[in-house]
């Protein structure tokens, strides 16, 4: 006699709510005409990625800050509100103004300690700084004290921005040599640099990859021979929702062709050891 195997309850290492101030962002409409995604004007509820992540059998997700020059998106507070009302379901990370380092690291220090949220969370392009700017180097200390990942986004840009902040060598090589303690998880699988991700991910102990923004029946196939292999330890499975679906995504693993073990530990375990998660 048999039974049927439960599916691995997934970690979403990157999504953001569909707040209306996110998704109406005028940098944001490339992506929206890319992915195929007509978001509503008044924003997406939060219990419809709620939905979605049942659908897809994510657990949790990664929900992240937003900040640009000219003011907030997504506030810390609100993100830890989301956490707060839905604690099974998601963990923050939180978003500072890296040009005022003293501000940012005060900022950063309140969303850990005080709000509960779990890392930081910086989008180079947003700012023009690439992740070896000296403004940085203030909050990858705090990271580091606090117990907490630097994420942040590798390879080009879906909005009409300069893609060079976003490349992996070498900017982030040279953070992950100054700073072996921090540990550095880079979103969207740093294309078209991916080779350069993989690299970085194989290079350091502390950097660590995650495939949000990108389908995966398209990752390319240096980076399913890295997570399928020698890489397994070093890769987390995330979506980008609201511009991916979690339910999407996750009914794309199959095609990976993963081995069970590398399949857990991209889904999950790698997740829970880079977000210093109980399981």
């Amino acid at each position: 006699m048999t039974t049927e195997q439960q599916p691995i309850a997934a970690i979403d290492a990157w999504a953001q709510p569909g707040t209306a101030q996110l998704v109406n962002r005028p940098e944001f409409a490339s992506l929206w005409r890319a992915t195929g995604v007509t978001p509503l004007p008044e924003g997406i509820p939060i219990e419809q990625l709620i939905a979605e992540m049942d659908e897809g059998d994510i657990e949790r997700a990664v929900l992240r800050a937003w900040a640009a020059p000219e003011g907030w998106i997504i506030t810390n507070d609100e993100i830890a509100t989301l956490v707060q009302r839905f604690p099974d379901r998601f963990l923050g990370l939180a978003t500072v103004d890296p040009r005022r380092p003293v501000e940012a690291v005060r900022e950063l220090r309140r969303a850990v300690n005080d709000l509960g949220l779990r890392g930081l969370h910086v989008l180079p392009w947003m700012w023009d700084l690439p992740p070896n700017d000296r403004h940085y180097y203030p909050l990858y200390v705090a990271c580091v004290e606090l117990g907490v990942p630097f994420c942040l986004q590798v390879g080009h840009t879906g909005p009409l921005r300069p893609s060079e902040p976003g490349r992996p060598i070498p900017y982030l090589d040279e953070v992950a040599l100054t700073f072996p303690e921090l540990t550095i998880i880079g979103g969207h699988i740093g294309y078209p640099w991916t080779d350069e991700m993989i690299a970085l991910a194989w290079k350091y102990p502390n950097v660590y990859i995650d495939t949000s923004a990108c389908l995966l029946r398209f990752y390319p196939p240096a980076l399913r021979m890295f997570m399928n292999s020698y890489g397994q330890d070093k890769v987390l499975f995330g979506t980008n929702y609201p511009m991916l679906s979690p339910s999407r995504c996750r009914g794309q693993v199959e095609e990976l062709g993963l081995k069970p073990e590398a399949g857990e530990k991209f889904l999950r375990l790698n997740a829970l050891k880079a977000f210093r998660l109980t399981d």
